[in-house]
């Protein structure tokens, strides 16, 4: 070989280091969005995603020495892996029959939100959300033994190890970049593994292995992944990929959809949607000036914005994370609250917001704020996790004005969650807050399932006083009925028989503690939806299913011993440690660039940066 081939040699093995690094982390993270929005309640456990791509491409450089080259398989597995999650998102959603256990929802050890709305004990077939995960945990690990394969076969090739491992780690650089590029503009599946499957064909073109049959699978693999919006947008819906979520909406019934599960509906003010006034009905009707400067965290769509502004605000920053969510609201909101010169947008974290802003607040809301979706693959909370802390609330009192509320509601599930809430509320603002259930009850018990519940604190008394001396408040489902009337004054019995029922009893709920422990969350611990500090059933199951298949998995992959000496089989314990440090020092980046800077998908890509 002469000195020019042998440099074009290098050259092309540079160059393969590089490009087997961007579609690492590149197909990494559109595995991470793509089957989370897809495999149903896979959002909750990305985690698992990230753990696949890992172990299938540490089995690809055991197995560099194999003569099986797996990427010739890629095409076919990407197929698959794909099918079987349409497949399977096609069952669930046309077959009322089947559900999904994830955690026993009915008495949860963890809440999943949105997990529990078809019951185990009437359903023909039950499928336990591990196995689930188990299936997907092995076929998106698959899909990246070949890249890791070739990348183990170009290492061992190539003559500088230090200048292939800088060429890897910029391609890893420039694939996380390129991703946060394309969730900066929005792009759609298609263009994801578009790309992944252009540099595929590179790599298999490069070794010869470019066939026909393989092409057509990588063409098949792209249009598949266009099926499920286009059969979204032939029933009239329209779907956008945020940074965060495959994000449906659906004009006829103006719902919003995220990753298949029901998220927000916008509700116009002369349709329905009462409770959005309630706090400023209360305020209103024990007596108290209408508030002023309201801050709304979560302001999604638009109904919280909208009714506030139908009670004499002044100014409303309303603050939302994702940005497609806040252009449905801004766009189709049926009484374009966003229009109005007294809402001031922002596109922030909640929590970053109320750590940065410089105002002060009559009223601070949380509105049904949940995420339905991990922050990151590196750990398991959410999106909202950090604002619901005993820290998150001091941050609430801090910008609130002396003798302002705040109001936080939401269907929280269960009755110990409603207790944590109340409880961190009253140890932050140093009053006791006010708990309603709607519908009405006088009491909630923390080993109860509840509906629509609202935690309203801070130390103003008024509206406390108000129901101890005057009694019930009625609210009117039609929010234009309650302008200009006091719900204390209220008589739904003197009404005629058919306007009774449009009448909505409102009283102060008793929490009753009857189980578990009452336990804060905090910063140190920000898991308010996790019933006590534990490791929950699902998650022991998981771990111990998915450590089997991965231990399974390497053993697959491992060198095969020529010499007919058996030696046993030795483990590099400096290798061990380095990895298990390596993954909790990621866990721990993400913990806290989440608190320093917001759950932002900024903050996500950063995280997934190599050192």
């Amino acid at each position: 070989m002469t000195e020019t081939d042998s440099a074009r040699d290098r050259s092309g093995q540079a160059f393969t280091l590089f490009l087997t690094g961007f579609l690492v982390l590149f197909l990494e993270l559109a595995c991470i969005r793509w089957f989370a929005a897809n495999v149903i309640f896979l959002q909750f456990f990305t985690n698992v995603v990230l753990l696949a791509s890992f172990l299938g491409m540490s089995c690809g450089c055991m197995a560099s020495q194999q003569k099986r080259d797996w990427l010739e398989l890629f095409p076919v597995l990407a197929l698959l892996a794909i099918f079987a999650a349409m497949a399977l998102l096609g069952i669930y959603s046309h077959w009322t029959g089947m559900v999904v256990d994830v955690g026993n929802q009915t008495s949860p050890q963890e809440i999943f939100f949105g997990t529990e709305y078809r019951n185990p004990d009437v359903a023909k077939f039950t499928v336990p959300i591990d196995l689930i995960v188990a299936v997907f945990f092995i076929l998106i690990a698959l899909l990246f033994v070949g890249l890791g394969q070739r990348l183990g076969r170009t290492f061992d090739a190539y003559p500088n190890r230090v200048m292939g491992y800088s060429y890897n780690i910029g391609g890893s650089l420039a694939g996380i970049a390129g991703f946060s590029l394309l969730s900066f503009l929005r792009a759609p599946p298609a263009i994801w593994f578009g790309i992944t499957c252009i540099g595929i064909a590179w790599l298999l073109r490069s070794s010869g292995k470019l066939t026909g049959p393989r092409i057509l699978a990588m063409v098949g693999v792209v249009a598949l992944v266009m099926v499920p919006n286009a059969k979204q947008t032939m029933g009239g819906a329209q779907t956008s990929w945020s940074p965060y979520y495959s994000v449906e909406y659906n004009p006829k019934t103006l719902g919003v959809t995220v990753n298949n599960v029901g998220h927000q509906q916008m509700v116009p003010f002369s349709l329905g949607g009462a409770s959005y006034s309630l706090v400023h009905l209360l305020q209103q009707g024990s007596g108290g000036a209408p508030f002023k400067d309201v801050l709304i965290i979560g302001a999604g769509s638009g109904n919280d914005v909208d009714h506030a502004l139908r009670h004499g605000v002044e100014r409303i920053d309303a603050v939302e994370i994702d940005p497609v969510i806040q252009g449905i609201g801004i766009n189709n909101n049926p009484d374009r609250p966003y229009a109005d010169p007294r809402v001031v947008r922002h596109i922030d974290d909640g929590r970053h917001f109320l750590r940065t802003t410089d105002r002060k607040y009559d009223l601070v809301v949380y509105a049904l704020v949940d995420s339905l979706i991990l922050h990151s693959g590196y750990s398991n909370i959410r999106l909202e996790s950090f604002l619901f802390t005993r820290e998150a609330l001091s941050d609430v009192k801090r910008v609130l004005k002396p003798g302002g509320t705040f109001v936080t509601y939401n269907y929280f599930r269960q009755g110990w969650v409603v207790e944590r809430v109340a409880a961190m509320a009253q140890d932050v603002f140093g009053c006791k807050p006010t708990v309603f259930s709607l519908p009405y009850s006088d009491k909630i018990a923390t080993s109860s399932q509840v509906g629509f519940a609202m935690v309203m604190g801070g130390c103003n008394p008024r509206i406390a006083n108000a129901f101890a001396t005057r009694g019930d408040f009625w609210l009117n489902r039609l929010p234009a009925q309650n302008i200009g009337r006091n719900g204390f004054d209220q008589k739904p019995d003197a009404s005629p028989p058919g306007e009774r029922a449009d009448w909505q009893r409102i009283g102060p709920a008793t929490i009753t503690h009857d189980t578990g422990t009452l336990r804060f969350a905090t910063d140190d611990w920000p898991f308010l939806y996790l019933q006590d500090r534990l490791l929950p059933n699902l998650s022991i199951r998981s771990m111990i299913l998915l450590g089997l298949l991965g231990i399974g998995m390497v053993f697959a992959f491992l060198p095969k011993r020529q010499s007919k000496e058996r030696k046993p089989l030795s483990i590099d314990g400096r290798m061990l440690f380095m990895g298990a440090a390596f993954m909790l020092l990621e866990t721990r980046a993400v913990v806290q660039l989440a608190l320093l800077f917001g759950s932002t998908w900024l903050v996500n890509s950063l995280c997934f940066s190599p050192p």
